[in-house]
């Protein structure tokens, strides 16, 4: 776990809580996350020497001691709607860096989640809504 490290991409300081949920992620604090050059610099995230094996980026923005705002950049993939384990991640990553209280709603483009990192048992408990969104016959 690396906790607020300051690295340079494209040219700026970014500080980067790295946390792993059995997948990579690399957690940014930003004022606004809905900055216009997203397409861009997400694969520089991804692609960055720091992460040899490339990593999901999540930008976050605290509003504050229950919610914060995600976006992702997952790595192979790009830009996502929603990413669990990067809202997982997040939450650990606000918790870590002192932005927010364990029990956390994280708003994400494609819905709301509630996460909570619970000091008893030390696990990271994730709930959310399930949506059908495809139904489909596939003929063997």
């Amino acid at each position: 776990m690396i906790v607020d490290q300051p690295m340079e991409i494209d040219g700026k300081v970014w500080n980067a809580t790295c946390v792993s949920m059995g997948n990579p992620h690399a957690v940014f604090f930003v004022e606004d996350n809905n900055f216009k050059d997203f397409e861009r610099m997400g694969p520089l995230f991804e692609h960055d020497s720091h992460f040899p094996k490339a990593v999901n980026a999540e930008f976050i923005k605290v509003t504050d001691d229950s919610h914060i705002d995600m976006r992702v950049w997952e790595r192979g993939t790009g830009e996502t709607l929603a990413c669990g384990t990067g809202a997982c991640a997040s939450v650990v990553a606000c918790i870590l860096n002192g932005k927010t209280g364990r029990k956390v709603e994280v708003t994400l483009r494609g819905g709301k989640l509630d996460i909570e990192w619970r000091e008893s048992d030390g696990c990271v408990y994730m709930t959310g809504p399930a949506t059908t969104v495809f139904e489909g016959d596939v003929e063997i």
